[in-house]
């Protein structure tokens, strides 16, 4: 036996009577406040097949911590964009090939939305365009990268979420099916 219940209706229009949102400038954009924020971009960078990991300090658990790249999400521009921009800004290399990985939940509630995934395969490492912000760039095998998520010295979720769909999608090299 299943129950079923009929779906809440969720208002498109704002009530009657509402006030407008107010407007702020925002890096030469107006933005509407209340206005959801595109999502946030997180890109597994590999080079030759091999993971790129930076050391960065985080604010939040005071200390530094192995992780991809990530950026805050920007209107007007894709996923994709802001993924390839980062490669290049953080990293100072180019993306010669982008694959989305999908998204992950940083939370059950519906405020803490989601973050796009992408791996880039890398050329090279050079200078990034504007400062990194990371005290170490690292580039560890992919199994290593897996070993330092087992061993805790990489903890951060979407990192580790981020390495376990690549292997999914037989970007590690190996087939993850065999």
């Amino acid at each position: 036996m299943s129950l079923s219940h009929p779906a809440p209706t969720l208002p498109t229009e704002p009530p009657a009577g509402a006030r407008a949102r107010p407007a702020v400038q925002n890096a030469g954009r107006l933005v509407l406040l209340g206005t959801p924020s595109p999502p946030p971009v997180a890109v597994l960078p590999l080079l030759h097949g091999d993971v790129v990991l930076l050391e960065r300090f985080r604010s939040q658990t005071r200390t530094w911590q192995w992780e991809i790249l990530r950026a805050l999400g920007v209107h007007d521009v894709t996923g994709t964009s802001t993924a390839a921009r980062q490669v290049h800004d953080q990293l100072g290399a180019r993306a010669t090939d982008l694959t989305g990985l999908g998204d992950v939940h940083l939370g059950p509630v519906p405020r803490s939305g989601a973050v796009l995934l992408y791996a880039a395969r890398i050329d090279a490492l050079r200078e990034p365009a504007h400062g990194s912000r990371a005290r170490t760039v690292h580039v560890a095998a992919f199994a290593e990268a897996e070993e330092m998520v087992l061993t805790g010295q990489i903890t951060d979720a979407v990192s580790i979420a981020a390495l376990f769909r690549a292997r999914l999608a037989a970007l590690s090299g190996e087939n993850p099916h065999a």
